[in-house]
């Protein structure tokens, strides 16, 4: 990247082929890195998500029933409750005009309801708990970004599991 910008400023004209040309790479270099983060963060949301499951999953289980996995999801999307209601607890002891933890609080509903809303309708992506071979990847696994690729994810919707 320093290589194409020094030599970007030793061009005489803006419009000539070689500035195009370099310009051009500078872009493309832009845009990978800029997927590459996305990427990421792609992956640490999903190792996140796994390794929640992966915590809360009962000793000495080698498959999980629907009311298990149901009830397991139900944990899932309400593990921010608490933290709401402490949010919600310190504005209402202080009268102030503004809120305090306002964007940590949007934050919170915008995901909440987005995955409510996703579990009533497609489905929520996790690993497959009611496969035992799944189960053991899952158990085995150390928390590694690089071995998300070994998981089935499956989708599961309250429509399939009541």
């Amino acid at each position: 990247m320093p290589k194409i910008k020094k030599s970007l400023d030793n061009l005489k004209h803006p419009n000539s082929r070689k500035t195009l040309s370099l310009a051009k790479k500078m872009k493309r270099n832009e845009r990978k890195e800029q997927n590459k983060l996305g990427t990421h963060i792609k992956q640490n949301l999903t190792g996140e998500k796994i390794l929640w499951f992966k915590e809360r999953i009962p000793e000495g289980c080698s498959v999980l029933a629907t009311e298990q996995v149901l009830e397991l999801i139900n944990t899932y999307l309400a593990r921010f409750d608490e933290e709401l209601e402490q949010i919600q607890l310190k504005n209402s002891v202080g009268h102030r005009k503004n809120r305090q933890h306002a964007s940590r609080e949007d934050v919170i509903n915008i995901t909440k309801k987005r995955e409510l809303e996703e579990f009533d309708t497609c489905g929520i992506e996790m690993p497959d708990l009611m496969d035992a071979q799944q189960m053991e990847v899952l158990k085995t696994w150390n928390g590694e970004l690089r071995y998300l690729q070994h998981f089935k994810l499956r989708r599961f919707s309250k429509k399939h599991l009541i």
